[in-house]
């Protein structure tokens, strides 16, 4: 028998919570990340939990146990009940009705088995008692244990029900499958055979998968598989994922922390940022590292122009596309040019220099003390 062991587990307010909702026999069953975030070892971050008690009712025992219970996703099933502080999602087992690839219409269930049969992938659809007891109705432990991302039943079906599954599949592959496993031939089939389908789907959703997607430790081969299959030209028009792999090498080297825009900015595209509905300051940053890569700056002029970290992105994508190494003292030209403060004014030009000419001459003079190594002062400028 299988158990999960985990601090969350036993925490008083989470085990509170439990307790309230199978105070009058109603199940309270931990699903989805939390189960198997623990079983392969990782940290937990949201708790979810499982019932067979429909959603009123799991407000009203929560109630009735001084537990504040918000009516996040009613009509859907689910119910946030807050313990000491903590959020746990608490949703009704249902099945699915009906599908149009990206809603359901759903019906409440007292089946665990119908539950986990309505969910994407097989790691997904194992549940645990509160006292750790694993429950795993469809058979996901072997694929959990083997990290082998799995849909379950027929790839098609799960894929028609939500197109966003197909994206799904390779954000989890990245984050939970095993490198060194490869891909399901069934799943990758099935992607490319309902590549049409992928219009439908919101820019916002694809969005924030693409960037939980990137922000993988290694997403090189899930991408490189989703380019395969014809599914990376549906999301990213025009992008290309070759420069990834070395991208992801250079992070490494340069020893920095994964970072989804960075990646998304390697792989170019048609508007990525409209593509995938990023936030004015995502696409604001995202086109300052790509135009920072773009030119011929050295370290320290990218340091002035652009700060420390754009700077570095913009120096690792650089190196990426050329197929460069990471430059070790890059970092230290970087710090000094973000550092460093142009030691004149407009007013220092004036009357002298006005209107148009009063620019071009800031610009000259600017350039002049980058070409210093920003050793020149506000005197030696003024006499130039």
């Amino acid at each position: 028998m299988t158990r999960l062991d985990a601090p969350w587990l036993t925490v008083p307010a989470t085990q509170a919570v439990c307790a309230a909702i199978a105070r009058d026999g109603a199940q309270a069953l931990f699903v989805g990340g939390c189960v198997r975030n623990t079983l392969l070892g990782l940290a937990v971050s949201d708790i979810d939990i499982a019932t067979d008690a429909e959603p009123v009712t799991v407000m009203a025992l929560a109630r009735s146990a001084g537990i504040k219970a918000v009516p996040t996703g009613i009509a859907h099933g689910t119910v946030t009940l807050v313990s000491g502080g903590i959020p746990h999602e608490v949703t009704t087992f249902r099945r699915d009705l009906e599908t149009d690839g990206r809603r359901a219409v759903v019906a409440f269930s007292d089946s665990v088995e119908e539950d986990a049969a309505r969910r994407d992938f097989t790691m997904n659809a194992l549940y645990a008692r509160p006292d750790g007891t694993v429950l795993d109705p469809i058979g996901g432990l072997p694929d959990l244990r083997a990290r082998r991302v799995r849909f379950i039943g027929e790839a098609e079906d799960r894929i028609r029900e939500d197109y966003l599954r197909s994206l799904r599949y390779f954000r989890f592959h990245a984050w939970y499958g095993d490198p060194e496993g490869g891909f399901d031939p069934e799943a990758l089939s099935a992607i490319a055979s309902n590549l049409d389908g992928l219009a439908q789907l919101s820019h916002e959703r694809v969005g924030a998968e693409m960037l939980k997607l990137l922000a993988a430790p290694d997403p090189a081969p899930s991408l490189a598989a989703m380019r395969s299959t014809g599914a990376l030209a549906q999301f990213l028009p025009g992008a290309d994922d070759r420069a990834l792999a070395p991208l992801v090498a250079l992070e490494g080297d340069a020893g920095v922390q994964p970072d989804a825009l960075r990646r998304l900015a390697v792989l170019g595209g048609v508007d990525p940022a409209d593509a995938l509905r990023l936030s004015r300051a995502q696409a604001a940053r995202l086109d300052k590292m790509r135009e920072g890569a773009a030119t011929q700056m050295a370290a320290a002029e990218l340091g002035y122009r652009l700060g420390a970290e754009t700077a570095r992105d913009a120096l690792l994508l650089r190196a990426a596309l050329l197929g460069e190494p990471w430059d070790t003292a890059a970092a230290e030209r970087i710090a000094a040019g973000a550092a460093a403060r142009f030691p004149l004014r407009a007013a220092d030009l004036m009357p002298a220099y006005t209107g148009p000419a009063l620019g071009a001459e800031l610009a000259r003079l600017e350039a002049e003390w980058i070409a210093s190594d920003f050793t020149l002062d506000r005197a030696a400028l003024l006499s130039r």
